[in-house]
């Protein structure tokens, strides 16, 4: 047994839980769950069982899950008996999609004296999993003089450049990191001629090697949007890099960086490095020449989503979603299997809440997504599937990815469920100190402030639900990295040893996560505040007014934040009125229902059609990522990208003002949305004007 806060000696446990279980029966009208008292918040908080939720992830993680293979599918069907075994109704929801495997790859150096190195390509001792290789990569061979790239941006090769090296037909060598995708960073060095890409990551294990796509993009590369195409076909083919590339260990990358000469790297690559012991490397090219070969091929496979499905007793057609991707580069403990292990704890907490009685109002999905690795595959394509549905009937979606990787609580949400957030973290006891809850811890590591980041970047599976089907979202894990990413090394004896020995911070990511859903799925009038929104709005109009100066007018986004704040405020003086009246006549109901749903559909007001410019997917106009890496917008990306063009080019201001007129269209959409000018059916349910959403 694991000693901590939770109970874990059987009896007591088992005289607790049947205390509460009777609280719960005799008193599960009296509250809401929103009341940190409430009989059901009080029972799923105090459910949560170290030991149990470590079960869940040593079953996980007994073998490597890599998606489309065999192991992967019984980690599937092990999450779907799971859910079954508790009474839950659950199905699979599978999918066609092509994937990518390696078939062979090898490296050797060829020094000046005349030695060869031949470079082993996967971790010792770890012969169960698939071999370091980059998903998509076309496969390539070439015998060339290796170059040092840095991160591979654009400000790296006007360095290289201005130093007089030729990176052309060269092997290139380059670090992860500064922002840059793997795509982009092997797209720009095909773009400039390089031959090949090694690609390495600073700071894990020196021979642990980092798995990942080169893909551009999300989704199923045969079916952008739902559009079904062939292999062949351009579309498909242009979302794969030019160059064949692989990954390499740190061990491998210095012994390459040590042989080179040519030009001295720049003095900011060197103080980037963090070790005043290095030697300053020459950056090449040569005269180390390098053999690469990769081979891989890529397959049709079938991946499979999971779902348990808790009907709501009230509002069955309104949906809160919780979602974590279940496959895996190798054992996946942090990546995704502690996640996984949280969600089938949650299942089994609400489980023991529907035996006391408990129902939700609104339905809450658990997701179990394939798949991820490879482009957020399963997400993406099931989105796409029920992109009506999820318009008209999703309440939010909280996803959970890397749910512990270490230490220190870090969440990103769209604004309107920061508060719903902290209120829940003043519930949480903190997993790393015996008298504080996690608000407290958290509040303190950030210097006194709650520090809730947006979701501009496209990392996991929150992406397809906020950026293409504008449902409100959070992102949630302990820890800000850890060294064995997308290795061998991610395992169960890893977070044994080091990410979280006594399983304390999985309990908590378990009960934050469940009850931020109990709130979003009893609580009767959806606790989203969107005065948090107006206040983030007028914040990035402040910093584009900076940096704009008086060259270009930003008077419509103002006027369209000014009408946004107005209908927030007036939406959350509505909110407190109908909180009070507890009268549940007709038409108390009905002006509820309308409330919930402007609320909930509000965030969709934030999607354009079009999309942003030449990324017509990505459809939320204020939270998405710059087409510019070193771009330091995280909002509003389609004026990100305007800016970053004229600074770059010129010539562009009227594409920002065009920009700037789109975004201020959405936020009147959201505005619209959320006023209270709707007329009611005969049904008693809300009828929007489809042309204001």
């Amino acid at each position: 047994m694991f000693s901590g806060k939770n109970p874990t000696h059987p009896l007591l446990f088992f005289l607790t839980l049947s205390l509460l279980t009777l609280y719960a029966l005799h008193h599960r009208h009296r509250h809401p769950i929103s009341s940190p008292s409430s009989p059901a918040a009080s029972l799923f908080l105090s459910s949560g069982s170290n030991s149990t939720v470590a079960a869940y992830l040593r079953q996980l993680t007994l073998h490597p899950h890599l998606a489309g293979t065999p192991l992967s599918l019984s980690t599937a069907l092990y999450v779907l008996n799971h859910f079954r075994s508790l009474g839950l109704p659950a199905h699979t929801s599978n999918f066609s999609a092509l994937l990518s495997y390696p078939s062979h790859s090898s490296l050797s150096a060829h020094f000046t004296n005349g030695s060869i190195f031949n470079f082993t390509l996967s971790e010792p001792a770890r012969n169960d999993v698939v071999p370091p290789y980059h998903a998509y990569s076309p496969s390539g061979a070439a015998h060339a003089p290796a170059v040092f790239l840095n991160c591979g941006r654009e400000r790296d090769y006007l360095a290289l450049a201005a130093s007089g090296v030729d990176v052309r037909g060269c092997v290139g060598l380059l670090r992860r990191g500064c922002g840059l995708s793997r795509h982009e960073a092997v797209a720009n060095a095909a773009a400039l001629g390089v031959a090949a890409v090694l690609m390495y990551t600073e700071g894990g294990f020196k021979e642990g090697v980092e798995r990942g796509t080169v893909m551009e993009g999300l989704g199923d590369p045969l079916s952008p949007g739902g559009e079904r195409l062939e292999e062949g076909d351009p579309r498909v083919v242009r979302r794969f890099p030019g160059v064949p590339s692989m990954p390499v260990s740190e061990a491998a990358a210095e012994r390459i960086l040590g042989s080179l000469e040519g030009a001295r790297m720049p003095l900011e690559w060197r103080e980037s490095f963090g070790t005043g012991s290095r030697r300053f490397w020459g950056v090449g090219p040569g005269p180390t020449m390098l053999n690469f070969t990769y081979q891989g091929e890529q397959k049709k496979e079938t991946i499979h989503n999971v779902f348990a499905v808790i009907k709501g007793s009230e509002e069955a057609d309104r949906y809160v979603l919780l979602g974590n991707h279940r496959d895996a580069w190798t054992y996946g403990a942090v990546d995704p299997n502690s996640g996984t292990a949280a969600l089938l704890d949650i299942a089994r907490r609400f489980s023991l809440l529907m035996r006391s009685g408990w129902s939700p109002r609104r339905t809450i999905i658990l997701c179990s997504w394939d798949a991820e690795e490879f482009g957020m595959i399963g997400s993406t394509e099931w989105v796409e599937q029920n992109l009506l549905n999820l318009g008209s009937k999703a309440v939010a979606y909280f996803n959970v990815d890397c749910a512990v990787q270490g230490p220190g609580l870090f969440v990103s949400a769209t604004p309107q469920l920061d508060d719903l957030f902290v209120e829940v973290t003043k519930q949480v006891k903190d997993p790393d100190s015996e008298n504080e809850y996690v608000y407290e811890r958290w509040v303190a590591a950030n210097r006194g402030v709650n520090q809730i980041q947006r979701l501009s970047r496209v990392d996991s599976d929150f992406a397809p639900f906020l950026q293409h089907a504008g449902v409100a979202s959070i992102d949630l894990y302990f820890g800000i990295d850890f060294p064995a990413y997308h290795t061998a090394f991610d395992s169960y004896d890893w977070m044994m040893n080091f990410g979280d020995p006594l399983f304390h911070r999985h309990v908590t990511v378990a009960g934050i996560w469940g009850l931020v859903a109990l709130r979003l799925a009893d609580d009767p009038i959806l606790p989203f505040n969107y005065i948090s929104y107006a206040t983030e709005l007028q914040k990035y109009k402040n910093v584009l007014s900076t940096m704009l100066g008086e060259s270009i007018s930003l008077d419509p986004i103002t006027a369209a934040i000014q009408e946004f704040t107005t209908a927030a405020y007036e939406t959350d003086e509505e909110i407190k009125k109908l909180r009070v009246d507890g009268s549940k006549d007709v038409s108390t109901l009905l002006r509820r229902g309308a409330l919930n749903d402007r609320l909930m559909l509000a965030e969709r007001g934030f999607l354009d059609p079009e999309g942003l410019p030449g990324r017509q997917w990505l459809k939320h106009l204020i939270y998405g990522p710059c087409g510019d890496t070193e771009s330091k917008i995280e909002f509003f990306p389609g004026i990100a990208d305007g800016i970053s063009e004229h600074r770059k080019r010129g010539g562009e201001e009227a594409k920002i003002r065009h920009e700037i007129w789109r975004v201020s269209r959405a936020i009147q959409r959201a505005a619209s949305a959320l006023r209270d000018n709707r007329r009611y059916s005969q049904h008693g349910r809300v009828c929007s004007n489809p042309n204001q959403i």
